[in-house]
């Protein structure tokens, strides 16, 4: 019988290869997935033959494959945006596909490729070698190049979109732009594989993007060929990245079980839903639509009619003016913002939570990490253990991807009260994941930590030879933090820190 579920990753972090896998183990069962030895790391993309080999060879008895196209391609998230693959090379890579639909036709694909995102700072890494320092110009040129073309530039912008050219090398700019052109040819291509029913359901990604750019610009172009295929009902494309993975899983596991959670959505401000929040190009209320949507979910008006309640705590203006740079961001506190109203919110959770009503929280108020002043206030009304599901990480997509993705697999047990003793102590393990990395490290460890590496002759994308040293003074510190804000979790854990640098951790929660 074919029930197993195949997954592939985006990369090798945690975010994209644990993160599905503990969500999936509520429900008592394993993800197939590739070992951690035959994936890259960082620039180091995968050896694509042998990630094909490890699929043929566990590909019986799959009835699901969730598909990352930029691992099966690229090999990984970063080598997708400083490859040299031509053409030629990356549409062979993509008939794989073709060749295990043939081997296992029954098996269905729910796919996704990233359309390549545009940092607006200078930073190589992630990035070519050159984007260290022509990234910030790199993303005005996409941006204002896209306001020419459609006739929305003013004056002002259109110059300095021509002295922003001759700051850029010929041989840079053509570069990335090249790169770029033969992404945006995968992304097209793989649209004619869900014509074809090689892949059941796609999702493109925009990764770090804003409302007009290079990303945009690309966006308009595939669902416009989207619309022409007549493949609206088949192919999403919206803000995020890390959290796909996570959200097709979701997706994976209640479409075996024909089930799709009914969500009423609640906001911390009115204003706040219409937001556009950083890194992503459309109101913030769209996003979460469709995160529910991909991960198997419906939306509903009104909290009679849910089986559970997704509240978002919504980023305001004057948080989202305040941000000038990742420092801006390690070191920012929420603050108290008149267009919001948390205890309002805080007291909504606990008068669902009396009626039996499953509430999760998306945490979206501050880029990269928690909101405190919302957290002191679930601490105070002891509703920390209460929750189905929590994130702060990241960005807003990020967050509420991982957050929906939790709470749909959780609350196919709780809508008929099925959970047993297990499977709620694997969902608040991850629950108390989500609230030690993304309010113990992301919003207060890593902050304490970022400001002493000066001193240790560190940098926070270069941990250099201290990766050791850093991570036990995380673990002590966060250590410190579970005794203080989360000591009904008994868990013990480690600290590991991907990629050696600052920007995540790796959390092992212990058994």
């Amino acid at each position: 019988m074919s029930d197993k579920i195949m997954f592939i990753p985006l990369d090798e972090r945690p975010c994209n290869y644990k993160y599905p896998e503990l969500i999936y183990k509520i429900t008592l069962d394993n993800l197939i997935k590739p070992p951690l030895s035959i994936l890259g790391n960082k620039k180091e993309p995968v050896a694509v033959d042998k990630l094909q080999k490890w699929i043929l060879n566990n590909l019986e008895g799959i009835s699901h494959l969730i598909l990352s196209v930029d691992m099966l391609v690229y090999g990984g998230i970063i080598p997708s945006r400083i490859h040299q693959l031509d053409e030629k090379e990356i549409f062979s890579r993509l008939k794989f596909i073709e060749k295990i639909k043939d081997i296992n036709p029954d098996m269905k694909i729910f796919a996704y490729n990233l359309i390549t995102r545009v940092p607006s700072y200078n930073s190589d890494d992630e990035e070519p070698d050159y984007y260290k320092y022509h990234g910030a110009d790199i993303a005005k040129y996409g941006y204002y190049s896209d306001l020419i073309k459609q006739k929305l530039a003013e004056k002002k912008q259109k110059e300095e979109f021509e002295e922003i050219k001759s700051n850029i090398p010929d041989k840079v700019i053509n570069d990335y732009l090249n790169r770029r052109e033969k992404n945006h040819a995968l992304n097209k291509k793989v649209i004619d594989y869900v014509e074809n029913n090689l892949i059941d359901f796609l999702i493109f990604p925009m990764d770090d993007n804003s409302e007009y750019g290079f990303c945009a610009k690309e966006r308009r172009k595939i669902i416009e060929k989207v619309y022409k295929k007549e493949l609206l009902d088949k192919i999403y494309s919206y803000p995020g990245a890390d959290e796909v993975g996570t959200v097709l899983t979701a997706r994976t596991f209640l479409d075996k079980n024909n089930y799709r959670p009914k969500v009423y959505i609640k906001y911390s401000s009115e204003k706040g839903r219409n937001i556009i929040p950083y890194l992503e190009d459309r109101p913030l209320e769209q996003t979460v639509k469709y995160q529910i949507l991909a991960a198997n979910g419906i939306v509903v008006d009104n909290s009679q009619e849910a089986d559970y309640v997704l509240v978002v705590n919504t980023p305001t203006k004057k948080i989202l003016n305040s941000i000038k740079g990742w420092q801006s961001i390690l070191n920012m506190d929420d603050m108290i913002d008149p267009t919001r109203n948390l205890n309002e919110v805080v007291e909504s959770i606990n008068y669902y939570l009396s009626k039996d009503l499953p509430v999760a929280v998306a945490d979206v108020a501050v880029v990269n990490g928690s909101d405190q002043y919302l957290m002191q206030l679930l601490k105070n009304y002891n509703l920390i253990t209460k929750l189905s599901a929590y994130g702060a990480w990241n960005t807003s997509s990020n967050t509420i991807g991982s957050v929906v993705a939790h709470a749909n697999i959780l609350n196919y047990y709780q809508k008929d009260n099925s959970l047993t003793d297990k499977q709620k102590d694997l969902s608040n393990r991850y629950l108390f994941l989500r609230y030690l990395e993304d309010w113990g490290y992301q919003h207060v460890v890593r902050t304490e930590v970022n400001n002493k590496l000066d001193e240790y002759g560190l940098e926070y994308f270069n941990l250099k030879d201290k990766t050791d040293f850093i991570s036990n003074l995380i673990k002590d510190k966060l250590y410190k933090f579970r005794n203080e804000n989360l000591d009904k979790f008994s868990y013990d854990f480690t600290i590991d820190m991907p990629w050696n640098r600052m920007f995540e951790v790796d959390i092992k929660i212990e058994k």
